[in-house]
């Protein structure tokens, strides 16, 4: 294990004013995001999709790192450059998604398990050969209806250690990946509650398992309230919550963090971040943004399959990056949203 490389690329993903690009949707996830736009979900077209969005140099340049896919990471650019070539001449990093998907959690209720590890270790030798320096893994927990359970955040958390010590172990810089979901009617205070739980157990587990936290990233969720919710918390309650349960329970020798948007609307994401940034601009830690939807569903929308359109959906990214980028600084406002309009 190489500390100072990881801990470089570590630092390099969560750079001042720069986010990472989630663009590891699974065949089934993009098939739905395709299927809203009238586009067929063919590998060409994805292909295509991700391309025009690689080489928007004014949007690339405010993304630090890509998460692709197992697809994605071996594709190659319609002039036969490897898309792991565009990101890189973009000056950004590429990374890989490694976990397997959930699957049902046995005797427990409604809850699941992250699967992978089996084979990780070699999926990750081939994937570094492949370009990426960094990866991630995704476990999820819901916060109503007496869950999460203990059995479900220890079996994720220890699974997550795995994961991530594997990752250093093969000098690959592990983004780990802990997310309260937000689809469902709780409200802040349980959201908050189940957050410190599932960060606390993660730590614990990181730490029984070696993880140097100097060569990792976080990626956790905000605390917020869920989307079906009678009465959802505004945007300085959301972040001073977030903030307050990161300091409780985050080291400071964590390299960054970088939020999931969770579903959140492309406007409520960035607000979310900038509001943490603005009011706390001396954490020790940077908070900055790994976004897969709230940075796509604007391109995708504009593109909607048809070639001519790709000018203007790199300009809807640029536009994307931009705004979050300045979040993660703490200097957004929503009139720069206007003035875009």
């Amino acid at each position: 294990m190489n500390i100072d490389e990881l801990n470089r690329v570590a630092k390099a993903m969560t750079a001042k004013g720069k986010g990472i690009l989630a663009a590891d949707e699974s065949s089934g996830t993009i098939k739905k995001r395709f299927d809203k736009i009238g586009v067929d979900s063919t590998e060409d077209n994805r292909r295509d999709y991700r391309e025009f969005l690689f080489r928007s140099r004014d949007g690339m340049k405010h993304i630090s790192g890509v998460i692709l896919y197992d697809e994605t990471i071996r594709q190659k650019a319609r002039d036969g450059t490897p898309l792991v070539k565009l990101i890189e001449e973009a000056g950004s990093i590429p990374g890989i998604k490694v976990d397997k998907g959930t699957k049902p959690l046995p005797f427990s209720k409604d809850e699941t398990i992250t699967e992978g590890i089996d084979g990780l270790r070699e999926r990750l030798i081939e994937y570094r050969g492949l370009g990426a320096r960094f990866a991630k893994w995704r476990a999820i927990y819901t916060p109503t209806q007496g869950r999460p359970s203990y059995n479900c955040i220890n079996a994720n958390a220890h699974a997550l250690a795995r994961y991530a010590a594997l990752c250093q172990d093969e000098n690959i810089a592990p983004i780990v990946e802990p997310e309260v979901l937000m689809d469902f009617d709780n409200d802040i205070e349980a959201g908050e509650a189940v957050t410190e739980w599932v960060l606390k157990e993660t730590f614990a587990q990181l730490y029984y398992a070696n993880v140097i936290l100097e060569g990792m990233v976080l990626k956790p969720n905000m605390v917020i309230s869920g989307k079906k919710a009678e009465k959802r918390a505004g945007v300085e309650e959301v972040a001073e919550r977030t903030v307050k349960v990161l300091k409780r329970c985050v080291p400071a020798a964590v390299v960054g963090i970088a939020f999931l948007s969770g579903g959140q609307s492309d406007e409520e994401a960035t607000a979310h971040l900038n509001a943490m940034n603005a009011a706390h601009p001396d954490l020790p830690w940077p908070l900055t943004f790994s976004y897969g939807r709230a940075l796509q569903a604007a391109p995708q929308k504009a593109w909607s399959g048809k070639a001519d359109n790709v000018p203007a959906a790199q300009r809807a990214f640029t536009h994307r990056a931009r705004m979050n980028g300045l979040a993660a600084t703490g200097k957004w406002n929503p009139d720069l949203e206007k003035m875009a309009a």
